[in-house]
């Protein structure tokens, strides 16, 4: 059995996607059971310069699905719009992600493999050496960097959540 740019890619944004969406219930029920409001979350960061909750969700889905997405271009530049500042509007973000992951199939995405590919950030350029290299060194990282972030900062909030919510759904045997 061949292993595929698709097998490394997809189901793993999809786990995070799905992991990220189940933190966002638990965060929503923790505001209404603690009588806080939504932006004591949505708003929540470590230190000043950081960018808050609703960011790091945000870039959960630009580096999973924006990221596929780009690849036929050939660029990659990431959504610099505000992030939705409710649960509902990050939910149907995440949602979305979701439903356009789901709707690839392996050819579409194997078929990435060796294209050119580009970040690009204002002035900025990185050229990578492929479009597979960009999802795996740099889109892949992303991903990881900012759901962790996210879960971390609803664990110092006081949320009672543990390893199995990052992680969520895992591909196990029925």
């Amino acid at each position: 059995m061949t292993f595929s740019l698709y097998d490394a890619t997809i189901p793993v944004f999809l786990q995070v996607l799905g992991s990220v969406s189940g933190l966002l219930d638990k965060a929503e029920a923790w505001t209404a059971e603690k009588q806080v409001s939504e932006l004591e979350i949505i708003d929540f960061r470590l230190v000043p310069d950081m960018l808050p909750f609703s960011y790091q969700v945000k870039s959960v889905v630009i580096h999973s699905v924006g990221a596929i997405q780009s690849v036929p271009s050939g660029q990659f530049s990431p959504d610099r719009s505000e992030p939705p500042q409710s649960f509902q509007g990050l939910k149907e973000r995440v949602a979305q992600a979701i439903d356009s992951l789901e709707a690839l199939t392996p050819e579409e995405v194997n078929a990435f493999v060796g294209s050119d590919m580009a970040f690009l950030l204002g002035e900025f350029r990185m050229e990578f050496t492929s479009a597979d290299a960009f999802l795996m060194g740099f889109s892949m990282p992303n991903i990881m960097f900012h759901a962790s972030t996210a879960y971390n900062l609803l664990r110092l909030k006081g949320l009672e959540i543990g390893k199995r919510d990052f992680l969520g759904a895992m591909p196990l045997k029925r």
